[in-house]
């Protein structure tokens, strides 16, 4: 039967029948070149106004990021209001610097009211820290209580909220960072301060896609918990370092190899950390039906080591944040109290065991790819900055550590069927590893990396 609202378009059919599918583009809507065209305009009008800034390389990332941005527009229809909305809402802030005789004044931020409270890049950056702890707030109120499903829809909104504005906050500070002074400019993924906003909205919306993807959204309890850690650092780092402060670039890190190589490596982390976090939920589900208190004692020693953050060891009495870390650990204890007390009802919320490993599979199997593309991009930038593509300096070693860990846990994936228990908690360790080589590094050895310890 061939109606209208069911036909599948025909093409030609070779001598075996076969039937065609229309082609991608022809099923785009008006909608989709509609993006489309605000993406190339958009484009046009910044290598217009910004193209005599630019040198060679930003022009050609400019140019291979309209089909990149279009397609993403087109893969995943979401990103569409997010990427209209971020746009809207930077070119606002943008205006607001702007004094009546057409010069940027970044004082302004100080009492023109929307900079002050919403669209300042440091501004925007606290209401994405407030949204996302609310999101994980509601997200674990919809798995504990039987109206599960409205709470989480709420977390869910909040956690696209949170998105939005760290976004926003991250392409005004890029804007501001220009208004400083001639050569201070840069994009900001340049310091723990603004790779910590990159990994949070990085996570957060790689977690949209499954929960979209997958039709639920019981596994965001468990991933906003890291994505809030995270957000618990950066807190406490811009009160105790000031890091919101923008400074000029290092002389490592004036390289366009760095616009490059730290998002693909955020992604690569990003990932990692939703895969942990749902192995952790997998186990979590797993020992709802264990009655043995001494079975689950390793549970337990995880869940402080994934909600506590690995810097608390670092902080002295005489330093500020003391305070802030041992409220910080009394609220990871009781999260994962709560959690090993209430596991029985988790584990009914939980999607299957299977739909939890195939999303930890496939996180992992994306991050490894990127995580791998951000390891040959940084040797490039080594050979530039250094003089050679790989020293065994602590930083590229871990890295190293880290890669060939993701790359087993593959290997035993698709030729031997890794699945489970083992998995999940080979993919706990693997964060464990990753944290080490992401932070733990800067805290405990040097090297060429020094510039970024904590």
């Amino acid at each position: 039967m061939n109606t209208a609202a069911t036909q599948t378009i025909e093409l030609k059919r070779g001598n075996s029948g076969q039937r065609l599918s229309p082609s991608y583009f022809a099923s785009r809507n008006v909608w989709d070149w509609l993006f489309a065209a605000l993406v190339i305009a958009g484009a046009g009008t910044a290598f217009s106004l910004y193209g005599a800034s630019m040198d060679g390389y930003e022009k050609g990332i400019l140019l291979g990021a309209v089909p990149a941005v279009i397609w993403l527009g087109w893969f995943w229809r979401p990103l569409r209001a997010l990427m209209v909305g971020v746009a809207v809402l930077s070119l606002l802030a943008i205006s607001l610097y702007q004094t009546p005789e057409g010069t940027a004044d970044l004082t302004r931020a100080d009492h023109v009211f929307m900079l002050k409270y919403f669209i300042s890049s440091q501004s925007a950056i606290l209401w994405m820290s407030m949204l996302f702890f609310m999101s994980t707030i509601f997200y674990w109120i919809g798995m504990v209580t039987r109206a599960g499903g409205g709470f989480e829809g709420i977390g869910s909104r909040l956690a696209w909220a949170a998105i939005t504005l760290a976004l926003v906050g991250t392409m005004v500070r890029w804007y501001e960072s220009h208004q400083i002074g001639v050569g201070i400019g840069h994009i900001p993924v340049s310091n723990l301060y603004e790779v910590f906003v990159l990994f949070c909205w990085l996570t957060a919306t790689f977690y949209l896609y499954y929960e979209d993807q997958y039709e639920t959204r019981s596994m965001g309890a468990f991933v906003m918990l890291v994505v809030s850690a995270a957000v618990g650092f950066l807190l406490w780092y811009t009160v105790v370092r000031e890091a919101h402060q923008i400074q000029p670039l290092v002389p490592a890190l004036q390289s366009w190899w760095m616009k490059l190589h730290v998002p693909a490596n955020f992604i690569g982390y990003g990932t990692f950390a939703i895969a942990a976090m749902l192995a952790f939920a997998y186990l979590i589900k797993q020992s709802a039906t264990e009655s043995r208190w001494y079975k689950l004692a390793p549970l337990w020693i995880l869940g402080l080591v994934l909600c506590f953050e690995p810097i608390v060891f670092r902080t002295s009495a005489a330093e500020k944040g003391g305070s802030y870390w041992f409220v910080y650990f009394g609220i990871s204890l009781l999260i994962v109290g709560g959690i090993m007390f209430g596991r029985h009802r988790i584990a009914e919320r939980l999607p299957s065991f299977e739909v939890l490993d195939d999303v930890m599979y496939k996180a992992i199997a994306v991050g490894f790819a990127f995580f791998t593309i951000a390891t040959v991009l940084g040797a490039f930038w080594a050979a530039e900055a250094w003089g050679g593509y790989w020293s065994w300096d602590p930083k590229e070693t871990w890295a190293l550590i880290v890669w060939l860990n993701y790359a087993a846990w593959l290997h035993m994936r698709l030729m031997k069927g890794l699945r489970g228990t083992v998995a999940a908690w080979w993919a706990l360790t693997g964060l464990a590893i990753t944290t080490f080589a992401f932070l733990g590094v800067n805290m405990f050895l040097s090297g060429l990396h020094s510039y970024g310890e904590l």
